[in-house]
């Protein structure tokens, strides 16, 4: 019995040889009818670009058998394919090599497409090394099948759903913000961008929140030249699409301009697309173009249709396939005949399986070292900008005079360093929620907009989801974003943005695409009688599994201040993705063991005249050699609480402050243990999943047997009530002071002690 791929290539020739091009289901015009209505010229195509069409999608359609032939020899990897989606290549030529596309995984022939615009593209070969997981993969080095290239502009993408649209709608507004900014950037200023996605992804909630987004952005004017692209095909792997859903859904959106096309007539879908384009480009206004597809031998190659599809719907399917519609308007042009399209075939296909030969014998990864190379993005070539000088800041901060005069909270010195930073670097941007006027749920970024105006405070809607797009979209055209997330625990509804869009980037492009960015996220527990686990989360182990992010955890305003200048650092010119997570109970915290003594009250210590605070180095109060407190947060704070009491007992120790909690820097947490006789570790989060679980592997393996005797402080595995009860699942200063004698008498308590 034929298998699906076997049947699709030897009825293409067989239908081409013996004019048999079939009647579109559910259509009273046959293709015949359907080809005798187009006139190539008319709609501005040359002879030479039609073909070339027609050849793209020739090219996809046999890089889809062939990855199916690269599996069944166990030679390739991956076998969803473009087959029945070919109609793509239209808007490849539509659109500009130069407008980014976020692609998903059915968009080989926009790609190979796109390339024939550009001399010096060797897609075929490019293509099959990535079927074949070889490290000379130009796009991800061998680490996935993805669709992508640094010179066609196009992002690689891993998502299966459309969690590329929130960033697409980012990029998008990134293109007129750049110009109104006057800053250079990656992508040009008459530019857009396009993200095409399936109709089932369609339904995914960042599909939803993504287009949302643009239009609400359109709604109030805000210049958005994006082309989201629905290839509809009726089915999500086996879930049917409710015929009409599509277009009741985004057909009459707000401010959101709805195209349709038929993608399997290449004719048609090259005409509305290039009218969408052009009018997304004029007008600067999102549009949505909704294309009707077919899919052919079924999702993947493990598909098997028959399990959930009618016999006679596959052969329906088959006669819808958009590659003999492109051929029979091609006999009817005048241009090719059938004996020269199956000879095209045949020679397309003799040479894509050579090159596959080939591609299946380079290098594959062999080592974790190769892997894991892409996880850290290369250094940026970036100018160097001078700190401001003195006069610069006293005028950029005259209205701060107060404050500058006495020491300060966290809130306020953060706020100060924003304002510093951004007067300084042009292209640093503030995004979120509240984030304008009203300054932030906490003042932090109060007078900013003031300052530096709303193209740089952005006040965006309320969703995570669209804040953390915006600033991965951003950061694709150059832009520095610093999103923010007003509490910790909002960050959940959008966390894949994070660890499935921003944080992969370097690694499935090989550090050919980055999209650094540093996201302020206010955060931790502490905060007495005030709203719940919505607004004290403990927990951000959500972060610690994420390769390559980096998480600083300052515990007091002046490290914040170089903490957030270090992060921007590391943002700018080595390309990473910085969670800077900001204790909420010490914003305004002033005093450390009684009122009035301000001592977590600092000096604005202007860039010019600081010292840098480098990546992972930790913070040390004491050097006493009985006890070693490892912290960091609220924790750091409540431990030198405790340390005080401690000393009054007569027990030196000393309070080790983490500040970064990924990566963590493990010589300087096995250092201080090694100097001490007993190590206790003071977790805010709770015991499971906590960092307090990685620092005692850490001390474990690298000490064994000459590890000091070590205890753990932290939260219960609870959520965090309301009113006075907040603080009785954490940790506080009594409770360390007990567990710091406990393990010094060499005794465990049978119960923490928890303040009330």
């Amino acid at each position: 019995m034929e298998d699906s791929a076997t049947l699709i290539d030897r009825q293409f020739i067989e239908r081409v040889l013996g004019q048999d091009f079939g009647r579109r289901p559910g259509s009273q015009v046959s293709s015949q009818e359907l080809a005798n209505g187009w006139d190539h010229r008319r709609l501005g195509l040359t002879d030479s670009d039609f073909i070339g069409l027609f050849e793209s999608q020739l090219k996809s359609r046999l890089l889809d058998l062939e990855s199916r032939k690269m599996r069944g020899r166990n030679q390739g990897f991956y076998t969803i394919g473009s087959s029945g989606h070919e109609g793509n290549a239209a808007y490849g030529l539509a659109f500009r090599p130069t407008d980014m596309a976020f692609l998903h995984y059915r968009s080989a022939a926009f790609m190979i497409e796109r390339g024939r615009q550009l001399a010096g593209e060797t897609q075929l070969y490019d293509m099959l090394l990535s079927f074949a997981a070889s490290s000379e993969d130009p796009i991800s080095g061998g680490r996935h099948k993805v669709l992508g290239s640094k010179r066609l502009a196009i992002p690689p993408q891993t998502s299966t759903i459309a969690s590329h649209l929130p960033k697409a709608v980012g990029a998008a507004l990134s293109i007129p913000l750049t110009q109104r900014l006057g800053l250079a950037a990656n992508m040009p200023y008459d530019g857009l961008v396009l993200c095409n996605f399936g109709d089932a992804s369609a339904n995914h909630a960042s599909a939803q929140t993504a287009i949302n987004a643009a239009c609400w952005a359109a709604y109030q004017n805000v210049p958005l030249p994006l082309v989201f692209i629905c290839e509809d095909n009726g089915i999500g792997i086996s879930t049917p699409t409710p015929k009409g859903w599509i277009r009741a859904n985004f057909g009459n959106r707000p401010e959101l301009k709805y195209f349709y096309c038929d993608g399997r007539d290449i004719l048609d879908c090259y005409k509305v697309s290039k009218a969408a384009a052009d009018f997304a480009r004029t007008h600067r206004k999102p549009v949505f173009l909704h294309v009707r597809t077919v899919r052919l031998m079924g999702h993947a190659g493990s598909d098997a249709e028959v399990a959930y599809l009618k016999k006679q719907q596959i052969r329906d399917n088959e006669a819808q396939d958009p590659l003999l519609i492109s051929a029979l308007q091609l006999i009817q042009a005048g241009l090719l005949s059938a004996e020269q399209i199956v000879d095209m075939y045949q020679t397309l296909k003799a040479r894509i399986e050579a090159i596959s030969r080939q591609a299946v014998t380079r290098p594959k990864l062999t080592t974790a070292a190769q892997v894991i190379a892409g996880v850290i993005p290369p250094r940026a070539k970036v100018p160097e900008v001078a700190c401001l000088t003195e006069e610069q800041l006293s005028r950029l901060l005259s209205t701060d005079k107060l404050a500058l005069s006495k020491p300060q909270h966290m809130g306020k010195l953060i706020n100060l360093a924003l304002t510093e930073l951004m007067a300084r670097f042009d292209n640093v941007l503030v995004c979120g929620e509240d984030v304008g006027k009203k300054g932030g749920v906490y003042n932090v970024t109060s007078r900013l907009v003031e300052r530096f105006g709303p193209n740089r405070v952005i006040n965006t809607l309320l969703d995570e989801t669209s804040i953390l797009g915006l600033g991965i979209g951003m950061a694709h055209n150059g832009i520095l974003p610093i999103p923010e997330i007003q509490f910790l625990a909002y960050v959940h509804n959008a966390e894949d943005q994070i660890r499935g869009e921003a944080a992969t980037l370097p690694f499935f492009s090989n550090g050919q695409f980055s999209n650094p960015m540093v996201i302020r996220i206010a955060g931790l527990a502490y905060q007495k009688g005030f709203g719940g686990h919505f607004h004290n989360d403990n927990s951000f182990a959500v972060f610690r599994d994420i390769p390559g992010l980096i998480i600083a955890c300052p515990s007091n305003g002046a490290d914040a201040v170089a903490m957030l200048r270090e992060s921007v650092r590391l943002a700018r010119e080595e390309q990473r993705v910085v969670i800077f997570l900001e204790p909420i109970a010490l914003y305004m915290t002033r005093d450390l063991h009684e009122a009035g003594d301000a001592l977590w009250s600092f000096d604005y210590v202007p860039e010019h005249a600081a010292t840098p605070l480098a990546l992972g180095t930790p913070g040390q109060h004491g050097t006493g050699e009985e006890l070693c407190i490892i912290s960091y947060g609220n924790g750091y704070y409540l431990s030198r609480q405790a340390a005080k009491l401690l000393a009054e007992q007569g027990v030196a120790a000393r309070v080790l402050d983490l500040r970064w909690l990924a990566p963590l820097n493990q010589e300087a947490i096995i250092a201080a243990a090694r100097a001490c006789r007993h190590v206790l570790i003071v977790d805010e989060c709770r015991r499971t999943a906590s960092i307090s679980e990685a620092i005692v592997t850490c001390l474990h393996e690298a000490l064994a047997a000459e590890c000091p005797p070590l205890a753990r402080v932290t939260a219960e595995d609870s959520f965090i009530p309301l009113a006075g009860a907040a603080t009785l699942p954490l940790p506080g200063k009594d409770s360390i002071v007990a567990a710091a004698q406990a393990l010094l008498a060499n005794t465990v308590p049978q119960q923490r002690q928890r303040e009330a």
